[in-house]
């Protein structure tokens, strides 16, 4: 369980930027334990359903490396692992909110996620992590005279909240989440717009006000968590 932390604060965040020297945009994510490695490529194609529109297209990858956990899991060749594909349309969907894609007309923007440590919140940590890849990219490109706007719609944050023992919990570690009686993972912005809301009771049904609670919370911890990784950028 925390320690040296109050009931309502994130773990250390920390971000690098420009870790890989081949993405066109990459960070180095801390979030606590959990640790994520996000690049971005592009692909001077896209898929069928968005030829001959006026914008790109933008697909996530999450993978969690086979020693991320304490035990080594098997390399994930299954492609149709649920929780894997679960997790990379919220990437995806969050994403997509926050990028202008007709800045990348005929072009699709993929984002890969990879776990390297996992101690809960891999999800949130990812899409910190995807977010500040993108504005490296988004940076490189207008510094280079490839871009002419910024386009970055929105800050984004990312948050997990849930109840543990009653209590309510901001930025669940692993050892929290697994007795958690219910979890959200908020994705909202820094000025408190909501993008996407995951997550219920894992135990008794939930009320409207217990949930509304932790959507309200939730929101201001992601908030929060933006700015803070504003802040190292």
């Amino acid at each position: 369980m925390r320690q040296n932390r109050a009931s309502h604060e994130a773990r250390p965040l920390i971000v690098s930027r420009g870790v890989n020297i081949y993405a066109e945009g990459s960070a180095l994510l801390e979030l606590g334990q959990t640790r994520v490695l996000a690049t971005v490529s592009l692909d001077a194609k896209v898929p069928p359903h968005m030829r001959g529109k006026k914008e790109g297209w933008l697909m996530a990858e999450y993978l969690m490396l086979p020693r991320a956990t304490q035990e080594r899991q098997h390399r994930d060749r299954n492609m149709q692992n649920g929780r894997r594909h679960e997790i990379q349309r919220l990437l995806g969907r969050s994403f997509r909110s926050v990028l202008d894609l007709r800045h990348f007309r005929n072009q699709t923007v993929v984002i890969d996620c990879d776990v390297l440590q996992a101690d809960g919140g891999t999800r949130v940590a990812s899409l910190l992590a995807g977010y500040a890849a993108l504005f490296d990219l988004a940076d490189k490109m207008v510094k280079a005279g490839t871009l002419s706007e910024w386009p970055l719609l929105h800050e984004l944050g990312a948050v997990s909240v849930g109840y543990v023992g009653g209590e309510l919990l901001v930025d669940l570690e692993y050892s929290e989440d697994s007795q958690a009686s219910a979890d959200l993972n908020v994705v909202a912005t820094t000025s408190g717009l909501i993008l996407e809301a995951q997550g219920g009771a894992e135990d008794a049904p939930l009320t409207l006000a217990q949930y509304t609670e932790l959507l309200q919370v939730g929101t201001r911890a992601a908030g929060e968590l933006s700015r803070q990784l504003h802040a190292q950028m």
